[in-house]
């Protein structure tokens, strides 16, 4: 007996149904790698933003050092302020002398945004260029951007000037009832920014000013 052939063709729609292919990604799949490579581009990114960000910062940090440092300037040395004390003995024309004691206050002004360390020295004054007493400056320090007063009393003496210049310029001045005076100092030292960076300064003063004899007060206080 013959067997019975089945003229029935197979469905296609129905064999890829049951037989998908393996190879082709799926949607889930390919979402999740777009995902992943979003993730990465944006973490890419992040970083270049923090180096620009870093770099920018670096730059104006160092811009900022070289401004300041190359921006350093002396600090000023001052006579700020003048008054006798005990001692006020002024001789005459005729007899032309004179022994002080002056109480003076000084002044370290500082603009830097450092701060200034200095050492001793020794402020002269003077009379027609000749010195008539000192003041020793202990050795400081003045913050950044500050001022430092100094109270130091000092001896004036016409001992040491000439019979020359006694009789001839102090007689005359004492006679106008002013006397002139000079004081000068060179107050070496350095900035510090930050203990790290130091640069060698100083403070340096020329003065000039008047002794009132009647009033026995000091003024016309003139620096530069």
């Amino acid at each position: 007996m013959a067997e019975k052939i089945s003229d029935e063709t197979p469905n296609p729609e129905k064999i890829n149904d049951e037989s998908p292919n393996p190879l082709a990604p799926s949607n889930d799949e390919e979402s999740i790698t777009a995902h992943s490579k979003d993730q990465t581009r944006k973490k890419q990114m992040k970083c270049l933003l923090y180096i620009i960000l870093f770099t920018v910062f670096q730059t104006g940090i160092i811009l900022l050092f070289v401004l300041i440092f190359m921006r350093m300037t002396n600090p000023k040395f001052r006579v700020r302020s003048g008054s006798f004390i005990d001692t006020f003995n002024v001789g005459t024309e005729a007899s032309p002398s004179f022994d002080l004691r002056m109480n003076t206050q000084f002044m370290v002004k500082n603009t830097n945004f450092g701060h200034f360390k200095y050492k001793d020295g020794t402020v002269t004054f003077a009379y027609k260029g000749i010195p008539v007493g000192n003041a020793m400056i202990e050795k400081g320090r003045v913050g950044a951007r500050s001022t430092k007063k100094v109270d130091v009393v000092v001896k004036l003496t016409s001992n040491g000037l000439s019979l020359n210049t006694r009789d001839n310029e102090l007689g005359s001045d004492i006679s106008s009832g002013v006397l002139p005076l000079t004081s000068s100092v060179k107050l070496k030292g350095k900035i510090h920014l930050m203990e790290v960076i130091k640069m060698k300064k100083y403070a340096q003063m020329n003065c000039s000013m008047e002794i009132d004899i009647n009033s026995r007060t000091l003024g016309n206080i003139m620096c530069k």
